[in-house]
């Protein structure tokens, strides 16, 4: 049987289908004739269907395209340090209508960003960001790992072969030399042939070196020392003329001369905590950690640290050193400085008005600062927030009146969570605690004394990590790997210790899912320690223990990895998305964007929502 229908519409759509003409002999179609005929006018629509197709989507792109590369004229990219998910919503109903509700309202939101590694530290996260791919990789394992060669421990951005460029010695002999892959920043230099300028901005060292990546034009950070924007020789030997004319507006100290008073009235702050609670630190010299904070008074005197600093180091101290200016970066303010000195960048530098497609690296990190001070619950907290608010709206307003509107392409997230402090949580029910490093330290070295012998047998913990003595362990002729799990069984003892994986159970497998994919892709031979230890959801890490104050981060729970992804401005259309996407996926988004390169270590993939 076959199907008529089928055939007349075979037949209209082919001429002379009701036969087919060999010579001057014509023959009527069979039912099997009849049915290739229409097989072969079925497949020769779909034929043509996929060719109007393709030439449709070539239209469009070349179209799209032009006749020459389309690409934003400045790419920004903004990241809070410890900004929490929550926080875009937490304070929603303070925030004003110019900044986080702008980039929300017209940008694409992903709800659903992770960090899928541990340990979820500053370094850790800039470094991933840039880089499209994670510390088993890239090498940041931590913002300080202890090094065995050296017999120390090393900071994340730290570099003796380099020399401090307007400010003090310890402050400036930094690079991005530790980071073992090229960033996004640079594959765009390497794109134009560095005709692109690349700028990073931050008060902390490893906030503005890491992004900047290692062929920035310029990587700046703060010196609370003279209350200066500095650099190293590692970028440049002299800070430009614009720099020098910016730090001689000393508004550090213009900063600090008013109290930090809270931007609404404290009565509004019904989303924090009271003001007074002891799981709060103070500012030193203040009696209590409640508002206002007499920043003119708290700043009045350059503590000791700052003193010897400048005097070991030969230097004369400026006039600044007379006062804390370091103590700005534990306040609202230092985000104000850090956008003050980033749009003096983009003006002096001519960012994103020169023709080419230029990257300016901007990160937030007072947050950071007022967390691990107060805790997400604070006040303060809120209040940092609330400011940085309006910190947005005066960048993306800079942004249009000088790029143009829609000329600029920004990117905020964070570098990782943070905890809720241990002692608010518990005064609610809710599960939680503390571990002393050093005690857990301590702790381990006596019983493998008591176990093997007198010795030195744990050389650091840091980063959550067991720093093991090898050279000992093979003298005393044990077997390291059973030395390494013997140690792990030790960990699980200590109150708060949900696992303790070893360096070699992490590099003789692999896991796609689940904590151990945390744990090896944090995990760097090189760097990283002998034993992995991970808590329980709502314990961290404290260094004052048993004295809790503020919060930390650090761990693979959700506080720690959620953060906010948002893309806004050139080419992006209005929309959300709660796919899962994890943090080394924008490194790869940005690349595709621009048409280049993705960074050479890349493992994370564009994100297909944002690109249509």
């Amino acid at each position: 049987m076959y199907d008529g229908r089928a055939i007349s519409a075979a037949r209209a759509e082919i001429p002379n289908a009701g036969g087919y003409l060999c010579g001057r002999q014509r023959w009527l179609l069979s039912p099997t004739a009849t049915s290739q005929a229409v097989t072969h006018a079925i497949d020769l629509k779909k034929s043509l269907f996929l060719l109007l197709a393709a030439f449709l989507a070539v239209s469009a792109l070349a179209q799209k395209k032009g006749r020459s590369l389309e690409r934003p004229k400045l790419v920004v990219g903004v990241v809070v340090d410890q900004m929490r998910y929550d926080y875009l919503y937490r304070y929603w109903e303070k925030y004003g209508d110019g900044g986080f509700k702008r980039l929300l309202g017209e940008g694409f939101s992903y709800e659903n960003t992770h960090y899928n590694y541990v340990p979820t530290y500053t370094g850790p996260g800039h470094a991933s960001i840039y880089t499209g791919t994670t510390p088993s990789v890239h090498g940041i394992v931590g913002n300080n790992w202890y090094v065995r060669e050296a017999g120390r421990a090393t900071y994340v951005t730290e570099d003796k072969t380099v020399q401090s460029v307007g400010g003090t010695v310890e402050a400036g002999q930094m690079s991005p030399r530790h980071m073992l892959t090229s960033t996004i920043t640079d594959e765009l230099r390497l794109a134009t042939n560095f005709q692109a300028k690349v700028i990073g901005v931050s008060v902390k060292d490893r906030g503005s070196i890491l992004p900047a990546g290692h062929s920035a034009t310029g990587a700046y950070w703060y010196d609370g020392v003279n209350g200066a924007f500095i650099t190293s020789t590692f970028y440049q030997n002299s800070l430009p003329e614009w720099v020098k004319q910016f730090n001689s507006r000393n508004l550090p100290a213009q900063y600090l001369d008013k109290p930090w008073n809270t931007l609404l009235p404290i009565a509004q702050y019904t989303e924090s905590s009271a003001d007074d609670v002891p799981w709060e630190s103070a500012f030193r010299g203040e009696a209590k950690p409640v508002f206002p904070h007499d920043l003119p008074r708290l700043s009045a005197t350059a503590p000791a640290q700052t003193q010897a600093t400048l005097q070991a180091a030969g230097e004369k101290p400026p006039v600044a050193a007379a006062r804390n200016l370091d103590l700005i970066r534990s306040t609202p303010f230092g985000n104000s400085l850090s956008l003050d000195f980033a749009i003096e960048a983009i003006r002096a530098e001519q960012l994103g008005q020169r023709g080419v497609t230029d990257f300016l690296a901007l990160s937030f990190s007072s947050p950071d600062y007022v967390g691990h001070q107060f805790g997400p619950n604070s006040i303060e907290a809120q209040d940092t927030y609330l400011r940085l608010d309006q910190e947005i709206k005066r960048l993306l307003d800079y942004l249009d009146k000088t790029v143009g509107r829609g000329n600029a392409l920004v990117f905020l997230s964070a570098d990782h969570g943070a905890a809720h402090s241990p002692d608010f949580l518990r005064s609610h029910r809710i599960p939680a605690g503390s571990v002393g490093p050093r005690i857990m330290r301590d702790s381990l070295q006596r019983e493998l004394v008591r176990r093997h012998g007198a010795g030195n047998w744990v050389l650091a913990y840091d980063n959550q990590q067991v720093y093991l003595n090898r050279p000992l362990v093979a003298q005393r002729k044990q077997n390291l790997r059973q030395f390494q799990d013997e140690v792990a069984d030790i960990m699980l003892n200590f109150a708060g210790v949900t696992r303790a994986i070893t360096a070699d159970d992490l590099q003789k497998s692999h896991w796609e899912s689940g904590m151990l994919m945390y744990l090896e892709n944090g995990y760097f031979p090189k760097r990283s320690g002998d034993v992995m230890v991970v808590l329980e959801p709502g314990w961290l890490e404290s260094y004052a223990y048993p004295v809790n104050k503020g919060t930390t981060h650090g761990s693979a729970s959700n506080y720690d990895t959620h953060v906010p992804l948002v893309f806004w401005g050139w080419h992006v259309r209005p929309g959300e998305s709660r796919a899962p996407v994890t943090i080394i996926d924008i490194a790869p988004t940005l690349a595709s964007w621009l048409h280049i390169q993705e960074p050479d270590g890349c493992t994370g993939k564009p994100l297909v929502e944002v690109l249509r």
